[in-house]
C-alpha cells in the first residue's frame, strides 16, 4: 500500500473521533464558531512547540506558500463551521456524508488551480460516491415553495457549502505544501503550523467581535476541548502528508472510509438509526473507495 493511502486512511480515523467530540461540545454550550476554534486553539501550542523542537532550521519557502496558507486556513473555517452547524439539522452519520461533495469538487478546484487532474476511470468511481451522496441527502419533500425549496434546504446548503470550502481548504494546503523545500513530513508540519497560525488568530479576532463571551467558554470547556486539538492535530498532520505525496481529489475520496466510522459511531455512541435508503448510500461510497484504492 503506498503511504499516501495509510496517511488518508488515518487521517480519516482521527477526525471522525474529532467530529464526534466537536457534536458534543456544539450541544453543550459552546457556539459552532466556539466549537470549531477549540478544535484549532487546542492542537496549535502542539504543533508549534513540535516545529520548535524538531525543525532547528526553518526550511525555504517559496512566493506562493502564504497565500496558499491563508487561503486554504480560512475555508478550513468556514467549511468546519458549517458541519458543525450541520449536526443540528440531521444524525451523525448523514451529516458527515453530505460534506462529501468535496471529492468531486476538489477535484475541480484542483485541475483550476494546481492543473492537476485525475484520470476518467478515478472520476467515474467518484461519482458513484456522490450517488451515495444524494442517497443521503434526503432532502424534503417538494411543497409549496417546489423544486427551490429542495435545493435550499438548510441540510442541502449547508452540505454542499462545506464541500466547497473543504475543496478549496485541501487545494490550498497542497499548493502550499508544495511551496516548502523540504521532506513530506517536514513539509507537512511547517504548512500546519502555518495554517494553524492563521486560524486561530483570524477565528479568535471574530469571536472576539461577534461573540464576545465564546472564547472564555472554551478556555472553560478545556476538559474536553483537549481532545478535539489532539484528534485535530493527528488528523491534520496525517491529511497535509497525504497532500504533500498526491493529488488532493485522491486524498479525499480514499479518505470517504470515514462513513463507515461515522456509520459506527452514530449507532454505537450517539444511538440513532440508519434507514435503508442511508444503507445503500453509504455502501455506493464505500465501493467508490474500494475501486480507488485498487487503482493505486
Amino acid at each position: 500500500m503506498e503511504s499516501w493511502i495509510f496517511f488518508a486512511l488515518a487521517a480519516t480515523v482521527f477526525q471522525t473521533a474529532r467530529f464526534m467530540l466537536q457534536k458534543v461540545l456544539s450541544t453543550g454550550g459552546l457556539s459552532a464558531g466556539g466549537a470549531t476554534f477549540a478544535r484549532f486553539l487546542y492542537s496549535g501550542p502542539l504543533v508549534w512547540a513540535a516545529a520548535l523542537i524538531l525543525l532547528p532550521d526553518w526550511p525555504d519557502l517559496g512566493r506562493s506558500f502564504w497565500p496558499y496558507a491563508i487561503a486554504g486556513g480560512l475555508a478550513q473555517i468556514l467549511a468546519t463551521v458549517c458541519v458543525v452547524l450541520l449536526f443540528q439539522t440531521r444524525n451523525f452519520a448523514v451529516g458527515i456524508t453530505l460534506k462529501k461533495t468535496e471529492v468531486l469538487l476538489t477535484v475541480l478546484v484542483g485541475l483550476v488551480i494546481l492543473g492537476e487532474g485525475v484520470s476518467w476511470a478515478a472520476f467515474a468511481a467518484m461519482v458513484v460516491g456522490v450517488l451515495g451522496v444524494l442517497l443521503l441527502s434526503d432532502p424534503p419533500r417538494v411543497g409549496r415553495g417546489g423544486i427551490r425549496e429542495v435545493l435550499f434546504s438548510r441540510g442541502v446548503v449547508l452540505g454542499l457549502t462545506s464541500g466547497v470550502f473543504f475543496g478549496i481548504s485541501a487545494v490550498a494546503y497542497r499548493g502550499a505544501t508544495l511551496e516548502v523545500a523540504a521532506d513530506p513530513a517536514t513539509r507537512a508540519l511547517v504548512t500546519l503550523a502555518a495554517v494553524l497560525a492563521v486560524q486561530i488568530l483570524s477565528l479568535g479576532a471574530w469571536l472576539l467581535l461577534r461573540e464576545p463571551g465564546e472564547v472564555p467558554r472554551v478556555a472553560r470547556a478545556w476538559r474536553r476541548a483537549v481532545w478535539i486539538g489532539l484528534t485535530s492535530l493527528g488528523g491534520s498532520f496525517c491529511w497535509f502528508t497525504a497532500f504533500t505525496l498526491q493529488n488532493a481529489g485522491y486524498v479525499f475520496a480514499v479518505g470517504q472510509v470515514e462513513v463507515i466510522l461515522s456509520l459506527l459511531a452514530s449507532v454505537y455512541f450517539f444511538r440513532e438509526r440508519i434507514t435503508g435508503k442511508e444503507v445503500i448510500g453509504i455502501a455506493l461510497i464505500t465501493l467508490s473507495v474500494i475501486v480507488l484504492i485498487a487503482m493505486a
